[in-house]
């Protein structure tokens, strides 16, 4: 008796991947949940586990070819017996990337606003069916009831810019294009045609990966969509720099790097809930700020593949030692491109560090539904003006940004915002003393 094995869902909005490795070969005997296919997705490289058992009759898929949620990737004898298969594929070995040093870029993720109510009265259009999109860019990230409510209402799905994670459409989303109101932007509308560089000399095209892709998407619709004001402001981090040193063995003791970002985590947590404005998302069709009652910080790492960013769950909760163990877990799990979506997923604010690379400072850009973001550049020594002893000390400065969505946040509410977190950061007691 043949058992169909079909790919499953992999993540909220997730149609299809890239096969990146077939890890079982005809013939072989597969039991319950043991790995068939490694997958590329948007956000990671994951692990396909059977659904069933049995010895492997034919393999449907091919390493480097696309395969979508639902299509049969393995079949199984559930007898037992092997049959012979007319096309046999090998087990790949598994690809190794090697490590990345650990930096920081700037996108996030975060929880999706309320959707809206439906709207009373709406324009009558005739059913549009659901279909990839013809800009190119693959099937529509949907959930099948978003695709349904699009064929209710009569909207063409494919032309819905979605505002969630990685560009993908919210039921909210189709009712404001229900409504009328336009959703995708003029500048994204067609790709500008390139040259023909062939013409100068010799050129050579790489697809892009999954996270790659995955990048241009939110950054364009990031860039288009919100207007982004940029602070900067600079911490002295003399003393804050001379306790992480102090305390290091203590994070080491336990299978953690104290890292600057590590202890940053806990300042920025508190600022957070210092300055709920920071916290929040905005839903633009219900006119509403949805304030959020927990904290999870984003923190971008860079990687082979590309940028990924890991979130740290109720990081107000958590000390600086648990902050950096898992900190330095996830990022080891973003190099080896083992993140779960639920590892990236359900951000409110991210942190980009890239002092360990260089630079005096940088625009890091929002990524919707957040509403801010925090670059760190690399420290240096400076020349400060010391009040009670009438000279010039040298002290270790920290050069920050804060990138900010103008629609909510004002300039004057995010010169605050960053100066308390150097303050913080100057002062450690300060965040104890207003909780």
């Amino acid at each position: 008796m043949a058992t169909e094995v079909k790919l499953p869902e992999v993540g909220e909005g997730i149609e299809s991947g890239t096969v990146v490795g077939v890890l079982v070969k005809v013939g072989d005997q597969v039991t319950l949940d043991q790995p068939l296919i490694e997958l590329e997705t948007d956000k990671a490289v994951v692990e396909v586990p059977s659904s069933a058992e049995g010895v492997v009759q034919a393999i449907n898929v091919k390493e480097n070819e696309e395969a979508k949620v639902g299509q049969v990737i393995v079949t199984l004898d559930a007898a037992g017996a092997a049959r012979p298969a007319a096309k046999t594929e090998p087990a790949a070995e598994k690809p190794v990337e090697p490590e990345a040093a650990e930096a920081a870029g700037e996108a996030g993720t975060a929880s999706e606003a309320p959707e809206p109510k439906q709207p009373a009265s709406r324009p009558q259009r005739p059913p549009v069916a659901d279909a990839p999109r013809g800009d190119g860019g693959g099937l529509v990230p949907a959930a099948p009831s978003v695709r349904r409510l699009a064929r209710e209402l009569g909207v063409d799905i494919r032309q819905v810019q979605g505002s969630g994670i990685l560009g993908r459409v919210s039921a909210g989303d189709v009712r404001t294009a229900a409504e009328g109101v336009p959703t995708t932007p003029a500048a994204a509308a067609a790709p500008v045609p390139l040259p023909d560089f062939s013409r100068w000399g010799e050129v050579e095209r790489k697809t892009m990966n999954g996270v790659r892709k995955a990048t241009v998407r939110t950054m364009a619709n990031a860039w288009t969509t919100v207007p982004m004001v940029t602070q900067f402001d600079k911490a002295d981090i003399t003393e804050f720099e001379r306790l992480r040193q102090r305390y290091k063995p203590q994070a080491e003791a336990i299978g953690a790097k104290l890292t600057p970002t590590a202890m940053l985590l806990k300042v920025v947590a508190a600022a957070l809930k210092r300055f709920p404005d920071f916290n929040a998302s905005l839903d633009i069709a219900n006119q509403e700020i949805v304030y959020k009652r927990y904290v999870n910080v984003g923190v971008a790492v860079d990687t082979e593949a590309g940028l990924l960013v890991p979130v740290i769950k109720d990081a107000d909760r958590k000390n600086v030692l648990e902050l950096a163990k898992e900190l330095g877990d996830l990022a080891e799990k973003a190099r080896n491109r083992k993140l779960s979506p639920d590892d990236m997923q359900g951000g409110n604010f991210s942190v980009s560090n890239l002092g360990g690379i260089g630079g005096t400072g940088f625009t890091p850009i929002v990524n919707p539904p957040e509403v801010a973001i925090l670059g760190v550049s690399r420290s240096g020594h400076e020349p400060v003006y010391n009040a009670e002893t009438g000279q010039f000390d040298a002290r270790l400065m920290m050069p920050l940004s804060v990138t900010y969505d103008h629609r909510l946040i004002d300039g004057a509410a995010a010169a605050r915002f960053l100066r308390w977190i150097c303050t913080a950061i100057e002062e450690p007691f300060l965040m104890a003393l207003e909780g």
